[in-house]
């Protein structure tokens, strides 16, 4: 496996969690300490710096020191390397959809005759 493969790996099995996603989700919508992306939880602020450790170590968020405040960042970029990966096996699902389609729709029309099986 290389490199970006096991990044893919930590990355989507970071996601696995709803509780990531919903922390990736806060997360888009700008930097947040962690007591504010805590709030929306009934976990104590331990187990969602756990979940940000996990985030953090698949390179999906970083953290910043600004004074007293420590707020946590998402990596839009590493967001969209997800996103690439992702599309490129949905965009080749999507033609090989369209060949079918189009073997299916011409089949209906008559323009292709449908093979009869040979007796023995």
């Amino acid at each position: 496996m290389n490199a970006s493969e096991a990044g893919l790996d930590r990355a989507f099995a970071a996601l696995s969690d709803p509780v990531r996603r919903a922390i990736v989700a806060r997360l888009s919508r700008g930097p947040s300490t962690l007591g504010e992306l805590a709030e929306p939880f009934a976990i104590s602020l331990q187990a969602v710096s756990k979940h940000i450790t996990v985030l953090e170590e698949a390179g999906l968020v970083w953290r910043t020191r600004e004074a007293q405040r420590r707020p946590v960042h998402l990596d839009a970029a590493a967001l969209q390397r997800l996103t690439a990966w992702i599309d490129r096996y949905r965009l080749e699902a999507e033609a090989a959809y369209r060949r079918l389609d189009a073997v299916v729709a011409a089949t209906r029309l008559g323009s292709i005759a449908p093979t009869k099986e040979k007796e023995s």
